[in-house]
């Protein structure tokens, strides 16, 4: 079991920046992987990033270039920083992990990017 709590969305205008944080605990020596996913309005939810347990990240091609995963393997934290912001980057923000073939989810921030 693993429990993810997000924290950092907000409200803020195009071209802005903002720092998602996910704190990890529970069985967090079994994470493969750790990833922020979003789901706006009447879409499903897409994967933005993550990063593997070696360090291996990859990106949405939206968001290629614009935000940066990056992890704390000592406070079990996970980030990301997303700069040049974007109307269509508002959505929920959901923090992930995967251990083996389950996936874990936080309970999601609200990101709002005003243009």
């Amino acid at each position: 079991q693993v429990q993810l709590v997000e924290s950092g969305g907000g409200l803020v205008q195009a071209g802005g920046s903002l720092r998602l944080s996910c704190a990890a605990s529970g069985s967090i020596s079994s994470i493969n992987a750790l990833g922020w996913y979003r789901q706006a309005p009447g879409k499903q939810r897409e994967l933005v990033a993550r990063i593997t347990i070696s360090g291996i990240t990859n990106y949405a091609d939206s968001v290629q270039g614009r935000f940066t995963i990056s992890r704390d393997n000592a406070k079990n934290w996970v980030y990301l920083q997303m700069s040049s912001l974007k109307p269509e980057d508002t959505a929920v923000y959901y923090c992930n992990a995967v251990l083996g073939f389950i996936n874990y989810w936080g309970q999601g921030t609200q990101v709002t990017v005003s243009s």
